[in-house]
């Protein structure tokens, strides 16, 4: 039975820090896809949308997989999951440091990375929302600004270890780091305050102001046969679309303008570092706002950005689209989660997010996919941008029409 009585050390932020790090070290090396594009291209003369393909894959994947780990982190918790992944996640970079044919690709970062990769996001911001019911927001904020962080660093850390060793050796380093890092971090993770005999951060305050979130909430089966649920998906589709579109040809796109592959990871990582400013800064104005707010204004920056890298040729150009799309795209992230626990409540939060970030996930690999296609035949990617900034239009669209259910209580 949890104590009532304030602890003195809320064991909450050890799990914000844990998460910080896997998140950090999981994404920030995912992340760096596009970096090792151009060298395996080079290598195997493969065109780009096929190279894309495997990274679509693995975001099939990991949709799919994220309602199964969703699940599992629901009733056993984040520690066997997160070590799971790890090991999977950890052992595919291992593994592409080998790869000889197109099929290997496909199978070592489609199928085993995309499969590690799933037991990350929604078990990881499932558990953070479990820990607090006040400063959620900020919280999660946090926790997913290791993305922005990791990406920072991996990004010209990848390109500076594939110019002294090679893209095989790379991967080898990037994966043993995972490996180390996430196995380690995992095992101070705990599914929720009660494990440890605490209550949520701000639970007391949240029940004098009459403003307690539903620790019940809706089951996924009641969750979607709401509008709101589908709303959600789609919006999530469309945010996924060009965040990975861009995470994935950015660098190529750079390059083909004329920059150096150096200045072109650092765009890359400005993306990732002006994120932990969107995930943050958003983060804490959605415990004031409410995350539809931040969806909103998310859209609106990345339609802007996206219109704005059709015409942009000069280094300069690209870096200030990289600040803007950075921003954006990591309120609406760290927007995601809070979104669905305020409206559908606790219970089945993990395996009801699981499910709408398949939605995600399924923009994540089309999104890809479509930008490699279209550069492949018309040798541009102007096409492509303007595709991007019209999902995003869609989904500042679809976001409008979002209105809380009913029975919620909580902050949307």
């Amino acid at each position: 039975m949890p104590s009532t009585r304030k602890p003195r050390f809320f064991y909450g932020h050890i799990i914000v820090v844990a998460a910080f790090f896997i998140m950090m070290s999981m994404y920030g090396v995912y992340n760096t896809f596009g970096i090792f594009f151009n060298p395996v291209l080079t290598e195997f003369g493969w065109t780009r949308a096929l190279a894309s393909g495997a990274f679509s894959l693995s975001w099939i994947v990991h949709g799919l997989l994220s309602i199964v780990m969703g699940g599992l982190n629901d009733r056993f918790g984040p520690r066997i999951v997160l070590t799971l992944c790890a090991l999977l996640l950890g052992g595919g970079y291992l593994l592409m440091s080998q790869i000889s044919a197109v099929w290997q690709l496909y199978f070592f970062y489609g199928i085993i990375i995309g499969s590690g990769l799933g037991g990350i996001w929604v078990p990881l911001m499932s558990t953070v929302v479990r820990w607090f019911s006040k400063r959620r927001g900020i919280a999660t904020g946090i926790v997913a600004s290791g993305i922005g962080i990791g990406t920072l660093i991996a990004a010209p850390a990848a390109n500076w270890l594939i110019s002294i060793y090679g893209w095989r050796v790379s991967y080898i380093i990037l994966g043993s780091i995972v490996l180390v890092v996430v196995v380690l971090a995992a095992q101070f993770l705990r599914r929720d305050p009660a494990q440890v005999g605490q209550l949520p951060y701000g639970e007391n305050e949240i029940e004098k102001q009459g403003l307690r979130l539903r620790v019940d909430g809706l089951s996924l089966k009641e969750a979607a046969h709401t509008k709101q649920f589908w709303l959600i998906s789609g919006m999530f589709f469309c945010f996924g679309f060009g965040v990975f579109a861009i995470i994935v040809h950015i660098v190529p796109h750079a390059i083909e303008l004329g920059t150096s592959a150096a200045i072109a990871a650092n765009i890359l990582a400005t993306s990732g570092g002006l994120s932990i400013v969107g995930k943050v800064v958003l983060g804490s104005a959605a415990d004031r706002i409410g995350n539809r707010q931040v969806f909103i204004i998310g859209f609106i920056m990345m339609s802007a950005a996206f219109f704005w890298l059709v015409p942009a040729t000069a280094a300069w150009m690209l870096y200030l689209f990289a600040v803007v799309f950075g921003i954006a795209y990591g309120g609406c992230a760290v927007a995601e989660s809070p979104l669905a626990a305020g409206l559908f409540g606790l219970s089945s939060h993990g395996l009801i997010l699981g499910v709408l970030v398949l939605g995600f996930s399924i923009g994540a690999a089309i999104g890809p996919l479509v930008a490699g296609y279209i550069f492949d035949t018309t040798g541009s990617y102007k096409v492509a941008f303007l595709i991007l900034a019209a999902v995003s239009i869609i989904g500042l669209i679809i976001t409008l029409f979002l209105k809380p259910i009913h029975r919620q209580i909580g902050n949307t």
